[in-house]
């Protein structure tokens, strides 16, 4: 009889499944917790402060209620390590024993449950540059690119629960990611179905910032915006293509001069027409024309010749 050791499962499950042999997952969510401001934290400080009294007052005296002392003492500690003071951008995590309770998103004198640990972790905005890297483009350029990153935590227990350190993790997540991105575009003259990396940036900034979202949303980051920061030629091809960029703008302008030139020269042989100024034969008319565009398209300036004679002499 055989055993199946692979059993079918369900593709959701399977693309939800870390890459490796007996990889864990860490898969937990931020939650509230318990925590207390204002009165309820300044009423604890006050009792915490009685509590001392009693104990120091007890002591003193030494009288038979010097057995409550050690209790108060006790009840004074225990409250002064539920206070925390939380700074405006910053959270707490909370956990009682390794177990993760939850998070506390209050500012300022905040009380918490006893007996926990926590740790302060930051929810404001924050940015970074991307290292100069090199990648090769659709068409296979040799490219230099880099990119700003502007992102926030957004669930605290996976920041501090899923992933080792935050800044490594985002940072190596989002090279990867502009290297994807780059790869997938030409650097100029893109189509609609490949936009270029320099003439479509406001496309391909968005197409950053889903890729790097979708790398990090494990480690609860929310990817506000990408953008890239630094664009141009690796320096072994760049004179290459400085080259190629102006031949391609010298065939603009020459196209542009014919254009002008044919319509100066037809415009010039039906006003001559019109006002019967002169009568031409084709054979005249065509030597006309080329004399205009010669004229016209010339890159030099074109010295005049005085024909004392006939066309046909």
């Amino acid at each position: 009889m055989s055993t199946d050791t692979n059993p079918e499962v369900p593709e959701a499950e399977v693309a939800d499944r870390p890459v490796g042999l007996g990889a864990t997952k860490v898969d937990i969510k931020e939650q509230r917790t318990f925590s207390a401001g204002g009165g309820a934290t300044l009423g604890a400080v006050v009792v915490a402060i009685v509590c001392f009294g009693v104990g120091a007052w007890a002591v003193a005296t030494e009288s038979s209620l010097a057995i409550i002392a050690p209790v108060a003492f006790i009840i004074g500690a225990l409250l002064l390590s539920m206070i925390r003071i939380i700074n405006p951008g910053y959270t707490l995590v909370i956990q009682l024993f390794g177990r993760y309770l939850g998070t506390c998103r209050r500012t300022g004198l905040v009380l918490v449950p006893p007996l926990t640990t926590t740790k302060k972790v930051s929810v404001r905005v924050r940015n970074f540059e991307t290292e100069q890297i090199k990648v090769n483009d659709f068409g296979g350029n040799p490219v230099n690119i880099a990119s700003i990153i502007v992102w926030q935590i957004a669930d605290t227990a996976k920041a501090t629960f899923c992933v080792e350190t935050v800044d490594e993790f985002i940072a190596s997540q989002a090279e990867s990611a502009l290297r994807h991105v780059a790869t997938s575009h030409p650097y100029d003259g893109g189509t609609n179905h490949h936009p270029s990396l320099s003439g479509s940036t406001d496309l391909v900034s968005r197409e950053l910032a889903d890729e790097v979202a979708a790398r990090v949303s494990m480690a609860g980051i929310e990817i506000i915006e990408a953008r890239i920061s630094s664009l141009s030629y690796a320096p072994e091809i760049a004179q290459a293509m400085l080259q190629r960029q102006q031949a391609a703008a010298i065939v603009d302008a020459r196209e542009t001069i014919v254009d002008g030139a044919v319509s100066m020269v037809d415009s010039a042989l039906k006003e001559l027409e019109a006002k019967q100024i002169v009568d031409l034969d084709p054979e005249r008319r065509a030597a006309m024309v080329s004399n205009l565009l010669v004229v016209l398209c010339s890159d030099n300036n074109v010295q005049p010749m005085v024909n004392t004679g006939s066309l046909y002499s």
